[in-house]
């Protein structure tokens, strides 16, 4: 695609990347096909190819209006354009610049202003959402349908294995997820434990930096970077083997360290490594297979309890991982249905499921629909924002695969 980006953007390192994605799109529109606001709305602007075309007169000097915010604001993020596209378009990186870009020209009404406020500043913050979720949980039963559909009821907490083996690695915990799901890192810490790998949460370490990023608060994405990377940086020289992440969500944005502080001399060479280090739990679980079979052969669990996987798209599509965790469920006896469309969003994204409410809401119908087709007595998922917008929708129980396997090794 040839491009000719105006001066206000052109010779700054977000103008020399966008020119380089742009000039890699061949106008193909393999990526519509594959697009789930496309499939929904049949507008080309609510596709990749589309919204591409948007950005690039935006970039070039038109007008960024209202109606481009709108296109590039429906746009999940979920980066399924990315695997079908037969050029490498990076497109996540584009719409994040097209959505910095036109956030600074465009005013949004003040309703939205003050939502997005509250989201990039409470929701990162595990000391303010944690109280507030857990007054929500008490007060769950009073709330109104939507409001408590946000609200996962309190799970009965199991221990966290705390042993030391000579191999460690850190875990990150993050922001939301330790009040809505405790017992996902618990689990996974279970399993790591019978498999000789010791875990560590990080003291100081918190939110990844991806509700500030998709937000468009670039330089708040990268400080909460920078604070993980201080938080995990005396563990790694200690000799801390991997950085395991039991959100995918979050994974795929850790592994995006080196690409946001690439810039900053002070940070560059550690987020690099950071980056290396990255491992979503179910790449950890995968490489540990022949031990994870001795352990299954030696437990007393025989179920062949009938599971959906939905593979989040941050796991499928952004850390590319496909086919690790459904082999790990099958090897632990768990029999998988067959699930249709599983390249396709559930609408949960991140904040998506609150700022774009209707398309979210038939995304997840969509969704639920094709996980409950074979009958499923459990839907299992690898995010935990999935995993919450998924059982807000439907009373078959809705937990971390992880979970699962916790469970089918006898706890």
């Amino acid at each position: 695609m040839q491009t000719n980006l105006a001066d206000f953007i052109r010779d700054t390192p977000a103008g020399r990347e966008a020119e380089a994605i742009l000039r890699k799109c061949v106008h193909c529109g393999f990526c519509t096909a594959t697009c789930p606001t496309y499939q929904l709305l049949g507008d080309e602007l609510d596709g990749p190819r589309g919204r591409i075309y948007l950005m690039k007169q935006m970039l070039e000097g038109a007008a960024a209006t209202a109606k481009t915010q709108l296109h590039l604001d429906r746009c999940l993020t979920c980066r399924a354009c990315e695997t079908t596209c037969p050029s490498g378009v990076e497109y996540h990186r584009l719409v994040d610049i097209g959505r910095e870009v036109v956030s600074s020209r465009v005013a949004r009404p003040a309703g939205q202003r003050f939502l997005r406020f509250a989201l990039r500043e409470f929701l990162p913050r595990g000391w303010l959402f944690g109280p507030a979720f857990r007054l929500g949980q008490f007060f769950r039963p009073l709330l109104p349908a939507a409001l408590k559909a946000k609200v996962l009821p309190k799970q009965k907490s199991v221990a966290w294995t705390r042993r030391d083996h000579p191999r460690r690695m850190l875990m990150l915990a993050g922001c939301v997820q330790p009040s809505m799901s405790p017992n996902i890192n618990a689990a996974a810490a279970r399993v790591l434990d019978r498999l000789g790998i010791a875990t560590i949460e990080a003291d100081g370490a918190g939110c990844c930096g991806a509700v500030r990023m998709h937000l468009d608060d670039h330089e708040g994405a990268r400080a909460d970077a920078r604070r993980n990377i201080d938080a995990w940086w005396p563990h790694i020289e200690r000799g801390a083997e991997g950085v395991i992440i039991t959100a995918s969500g979050c994974g795929a944005h850790v592994r995006e360290y080196a690409y946001l502080l690439e810039g900053d001399p002070a940070y560059a060479a550690k987020a690099a490594r950071v980056t290396l280090l990255s491992r979503d739990i179910g790449e950890v679980i995968a490489a540990e297979m022949d031990g994870l079979r001795v352990l299954l052969e030696k437990s007393a669990s025989t179920t062949r309890r009938k599971v959906a996987f939905h593979s989040p798209c941050s796991l499928q599509h952004g850390l590319r991982v496909r086919g690790a965790v459904e082999e790990i469920l099958q090897a632990a006896g768990f029999e998988l249905t067959p699930v249709a469309d599983s390249h396709l969003c559930c609408g949960s994204a991140g904040t998506y499921s609150i700022l774009q409410p209707a398309l979210s809401l038939r995304l997840r119908d969509n969704k639920l629909a094709c996980l409950s087709a074979g009958a499923p007595a459990a839907i299992a998922s690898a995010n935990i924002g999935c995993i919450a917008h998924l059982q807000a929708g439907t009373p078959t129980p809705v937990s971390h695969w992880i979970e699962l396997l916790d469970q089918g090794l006898g706890n």
